[in-house]
């Protein structure tokens, strides 16, 4: 210890400045981005590689250092036509300690200001003289500014692709010239099925955009350079943490004068992990040209149509199709996620849970359900009655299923004023029904997916939208109750049927079903994660309950009475259940309509959920929805399940939701 004391005493100083002369630090290397693949296999977003031009800026690096490095890779490299700012060109321009030090003598007040301050000045005056570059010395304060801008010893790309074999070739010749500059590689994203995809994968962003401006410091501290490519969207964006992988890691030893004398590689990086998606690419195709041409052929004020296809005991999403439609030009448009983002006025579609809230409310019962459907007349209002029966000349006795075969809007109401308390007789006021009611009827709604979110594993998702509530509004407690008040998105009608289908699970719908890596010769590799069935509630109704409800979506396509709304799905095979819609709604100052459809097959055991809209039709519009839906559940046999697997129709590899809440 004596020893030691006196050696820290007498040759302190020599040791620190041996300890100063080398330094271990890490230099870091960009990865191959994960893939995206369908649920066959096919790659839906892929890495095409390309020669690239990186930079690693070195520690102690200074402006000077960049900007002349920068000039001498700008005589042999065009990084192309990217903005410069005012600002961009100045910082380049006092780079070069000669002009830094004219003008800094032009600062009256330099000794007031700190060596920051001073700077910015600086900036200032250059931006005053409004200096220009020529071409050449554009490029290079573009190269400059992508330098600059790196973190030490983190490697960033000066241009990812589209190198000429000529600037290659020189690049290469005088690398000994550019310290930090090196040739390697790059990857962008391609799409093999298609750029469709992307509205549902979402987009990176590339070295020329860098980092989201909104995100920027949080995706710093969490080790991105500035030019790095970063999920902007949709699964790109949800996935980032597991499709970015991990960059490499190669420790570096300094001398003191900050050179690198040795590097040794600790880490080799990996790639990013791949996604295997639910969703069937030939399948996703099928349906968007279905709505694509449903939606071409509706013309009129139509705005768009959407579907959802999915599996009811598990959440898997099969396929999510949608487009826009501009009334104006009739200019049709690719909006796969207007499938969680556009809330609609479903109409008549919502009335299986209409029926279900009623029945757990208590104001009827498995036994005791029968109404009159009738016109409803009330104090001060028009008179509301079913589709079949506005004036009163097919009044008739109905029981629940038959309301729901017939699509009873009086029913629904009924139903409406009987949780609300009140007493319905004809030319009576509301006075007495009570506000509470659009509370009560949405907190049914919502336990099977409709007017919240759905939990899908995509950002961007809406919860619908609202209609005011109230005393003053109580008459619209009754166009709730018929699905023509409130709006939701196709992708809570789909979660709304699948709860029903699949006995009372609300499952969450998901887009991911594997997480898995990669092999050595870039194939998909080992499964690392599977998605399993997240079930978000469970509808606490009696089997009676339920067997009331699903009699009457089966009678809606298969039952007797001449009012049923359903009868042109019959011929599918194997045989459906559904409830369709009709919502009367108003496009560009033009009475119209919703036509909408919510579906399972096979009845007995479902197996698939189809949820469709069709918002802005002509008031003549009939039966495209169920058009639409022939053709969905055509494809979905042909290229998704053959129907010889019904005997089994859940693999043994897929965990149902009810499986999954009994097992937690």
């Amino acid at each position: 210890m004596g020893q030691l004391g006196y050696l820290q005493v007498l040759y302190g100083s020599k040791f620190q400045a041996e300890v100063d002369r080398t330094d271990n630090t890490i230099e870091t290397g960009n990865v191959q981005r994960g893939m995206i693949y369908d649920s066959t296999g096919r790659v839906l977003v892929g890495n095409d590689s390309h020669q690239a031009i990186l930079y690693t800026k070195g520690v102690g690096t200074l402006s000077s250092d960049v900007y002349k490095t920068a000039n001498t890779l700008g005589e042999y490299l065009n990084v192309g036509d990217t903005n410069l700012t005012d600002t961009n060109i100045a910082q380049y321009l006092l780079a070069n300690p000669t002009t830094l030090k004219k003008y800094m003598a032009k600062i009256s007040n330099k000794s007031e200001l700190g060596p920051k301050a001073q700077f910015n000045k600086a900036v200032d005056l250059v931006k005053k003289d409004n200096v220009k570059l020529t071409s050449s010395q554009k490029n290079a304060a573009r190269i400059y500014t992508l330098m600059d801008g790196a973190y030490q010893l983190s490697t960033i790309y000066i241009k990812e692709s589209d190198v000429t074999g000529r600037e290659l070739s020189e690049i290469g010749e005088h690398l000994s010239e550019m310290p930090g500059v090196k040739v390697g590689t790059s990857w962008t994203r391609s799409y093999p099925e298609g750029n469709g995809v992307k509205s549902l994968t979402g987009t990176v962003s590339s070295s020329k955009s860098g980092l989201p401006s909104d995100q920027v410091n949080t995706l710093l501290a969490q080790g991105y350079a500035r030019n790095d490519s970063v999920g902007q969207s949709y699964l790109e964006q949800q996935y980032e943490p597991i499709l970015r992988g991990s960059k490499s890691q190669t420790q570096v030893e300094l001398n003191s004068s900050n050179q690198i004398t040795k590097r040794v590689e600790k880490y080799a990086g990996k790639k990013g992990d791949n996604l295997v998606l639910t969703i069937n690419a030939k399948f996703q195709d099928k349906v968007q040209q279905i709505m694509h041409d449903t939606v071409q052929s509706a013309g009129g004020e139509s705005t768009g149509g959407y579907a959802v296809v999915m599996n009811p005991k598990t959440g898997a999403i099969y396929a999510m199709a949608g487009v826009d439609r501009s009334p104006s030009d009739g200019k049709i448009t690719t909006n796969a996620l207007g499938t969680i983002n556009e809330p609609i006025v479903m109409g008549s579609v919502v009335k299986g849970a209409m029926v279900s809230g009623a029945l757990m409310d208590g104001v009827i019962t498995p036994e005791n359900n029968v109404l009159t459907d009738e016109p409803i007349k009330l104090a001060g209002t028009g008179s509301k009655g079913s589709w079949f029966n506005h004036d009163g000349n097919a009044n008739m006795a109905v029981d629940a299923p038959t309301a729901l075969q017939v699509s009873s809007n009086s029913y629904m109401m009924q139903l409406a004023m009987k949780e609300g308390g009140f007493t319905y007789a004809s030319g009576k006021g509301l006075a007495g029904m009570n506000p509470m009611v659009f509370n009560k009827m949405r907190g049914y709604f919502e336990q099977f997916g409709l007017g919240t979110k759905t939990g899908i594993d995509i950002p961007g998702e809406s919860s619908g939208f609202k209609g005011p509530t109230g005393f003053a509004n109580i008459g619209k407690a009754l166009d709730l109750s018929f699905g023509n008040y409130d709006a939701y998105t196709t992708i809570q009608v789909a979660q709304y049927m699948s709860t029903i289908a699949n006995g009372g699970y609300r499952v969450a719908p998901r887009i991911v079903g594997q997480i898995r890596g990669s092999q050595s010769d870039g194939q998909l590799g080992a499964v690392e994660n599977t998605t399993t069935p997240n079930v978000l509630n469970y509808v606490k109704e009696s089997a009676a309950q339920r067997a009331v409800v699903k009699q009457g979506l089966y009678d809606v396509v298969h039952g007797n009475n001449k009012y049923k709304t359903g009868g042109p799905l019959a011929g599918i095979s194997p045989g459906i259940s559904a409830k369709t819609g009709t919502a009367q709604t108003t496009t560009n100052g033009h009475s119209t309509v919703t036509l909408s459809l919510a579906s399972f097959a096979p009845s007995n055991d479902p197996d698939v959920v189809v949820a469709l809209a069709l918002p802005g039709l002509g008031l003549d519009a009939e039966d495209n929805n169920m058009d639409a839906a022939k053709e969905i559940y055509k494809a979905y046999w042909k290229l998704v399940q053959d129907k010889s697997t019904l005997k089994n129709p859940t693999k043994a590899t897929s965990t149902s939701a009810a499986q999954n809440l009994n097992s937690r």
